[in-house]
């Protein structure tokens, strides 16, 4: 796949670099520029993503942050089980714990909440930093509510960091999630409070909560697009009316003009 020239491979990260150092230079530098894209890409375009992380992937299987890598492409478009896959392999070779949140959300994916459940008990969650405890609560809320158990999921969430007012990086989202679970159970009034306090936490707009509040308040967003084209299509029609009346006027004339050289052959006969 083509890679812009501007594209160095310089822009990874230190530590995906430093594990890269076993390469060979060239083949180095190929793979880290691969991996650039994926990161550039995996948010507005997934799909362009994952193919650069196949790239990558056949160059380099053997590196921990290229099968990493790999996994989240696949889990951005979805491929659970190549994720999963992915992520294994990639605990397997750094013996690191912080994929266990995601590699149980791919369960969820899955259809297997059950197993995400499992995950969320495992002694891996305890070596977990703080973040990756509040994801892998996440998930875990997120199984219970695809098992139906709603009551679950919201006891789930509610926790020493939903309660407290410090705002991290993932703040918004849990905030968010409690929302959301509250206003599935039919709590409506707690509900729009939580979406209040995750879109004061939301500096990034990592959540859509102002749209969910102005959905509760009953605001509803007129798309500008619309109407223009509406608009537009109106002075269209106007515009067409005009022509129409100038034609009319000019079909009239022809009669008046008709009519007259009528009477003047009449009054040469005459």
């Amino acid at each position: 796949m083509p890679i812009p020239p501007e594209v160095t491979g310089e822009e990874i990260d230190p530590d995906v670099r430093q594990e890269l150092m076993s390469l060979p230079k060239g083949l180095a530098e190929d793979v880290s520029r691969n991996l650039v894209m994926v990161a550039q890409l995996i948010d507005e375009d997934p799909e362009k993503a994952y193919g650069y992380s196949r790239v990558a992937l056949r160059l380099a299987s053997r590196v921990a942050a290229v099968r990493e890598a790999a996994g989240f492409a696949a889990y951005a478009t979805q491929k659970y089980s190549e994720a999963l896959a992915e992520f294994r392999a990639a605990r397997r070779m750094s013996g690191g714990v912080e994929l266990w949140p995601v590699m149980a959300d791919c369960e969820r994916g899955l259809g297997r909440p059950e197993r995400a459940l499992a995950m969320a008990g495992e002694p891996e969650v305890q070596k977990l930093d703080k973040a990756g405890q509040v994801e892998m609560r996440l998930v875990a809320a997120g199984a219970r509510r695809d098992m139906g158990q709603l009551d679950a999921a919201i006891v789930t969430l509610q926790s020493p960091e939903l309660a407290s007012s410090a705002v991290h990086p993932w703040t918004a989202r849990l905030r968010y999630a409690y929302a959301d679970a509250l206003l599935a159970a039919g709590r409506e009034r707690e509900a729009r409070e939580w979406f209040a306090k995750a879109l004061e936490a939301d500096k990034d707009g990592s959540t859509d909560a102002s749209d969910r509040l102005a959905e509760m308040d009953g605001v509803e967003f007129v798309d500008a697009f619309d109407e223009s084209d509406e608009e537009l299509e109106s002075e269209e029609s106007e515009g067409a009316g005009v022509v129409d009346v100038e034609l009319d006027i000019d079909e009239d004339d022809e009669d008046d003009e008709s009519d007259e050289d009528e009477d003047d052959r009449d009054g040469d006969k005459g």
